[in-house]
């Protein structure tokens, strides 16, 4: 999230709720040792202020993002790269661009009609940092579309596309919006769609 962003108050008849406000991203970066100078590509799934507020204290970052995102987000400079998608198409996803050995983007539209999908390729298991196709675990396992689309049927054939790749190859899979991302990819959490975990309720 951008600094700027306020705290939002929980509300519990709201149909989602973000999480209490920790620190802000280039803060959270410094903590775990790292300098905004340290950082050489950023990769953007789409053009939500949540998932790009802060590229503006990367400039001498590459930034990958969709050529779709990048126009209407009217990003400009040396440091952007317009992402075509013209490395053919990867597992079951159609088109795809290699940034470099062993992680790709992924065209994945619906939730923007740019939005995007990063594979990491890892030894014999891929990580999935998906952004936002479903807001939580609990949607992609009952196979249900999340909030906040420009294109219903394109999200659709998304998550259709996400559960086939997570059916066919071992996948850790990244949610932005949920604390099991972070828990899964420390757990290095396979997902089996035909097994889900119990729900953790919050208190």
């Amino acid at each position: 999230m951008p600094k700027e962003t306020p705290e939002i108050l929980r509300n519990d008849e709201a149909p989602l709720y973000m999480g209490e406000k920790i620190t802000d991203y280039v803060t959270a970066l410094e903590n775990l040792g790292y300098k905004k100078e340290d950082v050489s590509k950023i990769l953007i799934t789409h053009k939500h202020d949540d998932h790009t507020g802060e590229i503006r204290s990367f400039p001498d970052a590459k930034v990958y993002i969709s050529k779709t995102e990048a126009e209407e987000m009217k990003l400009d400079g040396d440091n952007i790269v317009p992402v075509e998608f013209t490395s053919g198409s990867y597992h079951n996803f159609e088109k795809s661009e290699k940034i470099v050995d062993g992680i790709y983007l992924m065209e994945a539209t619906g939730h923007t009609t740019g939005n995007s999908i990063v594979i990491v390729e890892d030894d014999d298991k891929y990580v999935m940092i998906h952004g936002d196709v479903t807001y939580t675990d609990e949607a992609l396992y009952a196979n249900k579309l999340s909030v906040v689309f420009e294109d219903v049927d394109k999200a659709r054939e998304t998550l259709d596309n996400v559960r086939e790749f997570i059916s066919n190859n071992p996948t850790v899979y990244l949610s932005t919006h949920t604390s099991l991302g972070p828990e899964n990819l420390e757990n290095q959490a396979i997902i089996d769609l035909d097994n889900e975990p119990e729900s953790i309720k919050p208190e």
